[in-house]
């Protein structure tokens, strides 16, 4: 028996209420460019538009005229979306509540989830949004789910509940003495102040 190995997410598709909606929220709110529209070829009554979210992967949104957005919280049943999280650069994220203030969008206000923080606001349609912005930068050549693992790894040691800074920082460094090459024959930390 073998797996099916997955290499990245391909695309999240949303059924959507009329084509307005998705434009206006997929891109005039979270600045995703509208990049593709074709009929949604299971449905010849639906369209089907593509968002690129800023990574060139795709959020895909089925639409049909005839269907109008009801403002309610989408079902959070066993099996269903909770949310969906987009990642910001700290810049946006800093102007986050001001810019869902600006059109009355109810938020919950800035949540520190210990390695990013967070601000979740629901869409038109209900489905609840999370923008995140990282509390770290992974070393060169490492992603974000290298850092997390190894900040797991020390987390897990250390007996702690969540992952904190320290843990970030300390995985950061193991990274780098990893995967990047040194002449010095000893690289433990020193203290140049103390001589």
């Amino acid at each position: 028996m073998k797996k099916l190995q997955t290499q990245g997410l391909h695309h999240i598709t949303l059924v959507g209420a009329d084509r307005r909606t998705s434009i206006d929220f997929w891109e005039g709110l979270l600045g995703m460019p509208f990049v593709f529209e074709q009929p949604n070829l299971d449905d010849a009554a639906e369209s089907h538009i593509y968002f690129d979210p800023g990574d060139g992967r795709l959020i895909t949104v089925f639409t049909r005229e005839d269907r109008k957005p009801v403002q309610r919280r989408t079902p959070t049943d066993i099996g269903c979306v909770h949310h969906i999280a987009f990642n910001v650069s700290r810049a946006v994220f800093m102007q986050a509540i001001e810019r869902l203030d600006a059109r009355g969008v109810k938020h919950t206000g800035v949540r520190d989830r210990k390695i990013f923080d967070a601000i979740y606001f629901e869409d038109p349609l209900g489905l609840l949004i999370e923008l995140s912005c990282y509390k770290f930068e992974p070393p060169f050549g490492h992603s974000h789910a290298d850092v997390l693992f190894e900040a797991h790894k020390l987390r897990v040691a250390a007996g702690e509940r969540a992952i904190a800074e320290a843990h970030l920082a300390d995985a950061i460094e193991l990274l780098v003495a990893r995967s990047r090459h040194s002449l010095s024959a000893d690289r433990t930390p020193k203290n140049p102040y103390a001589r």
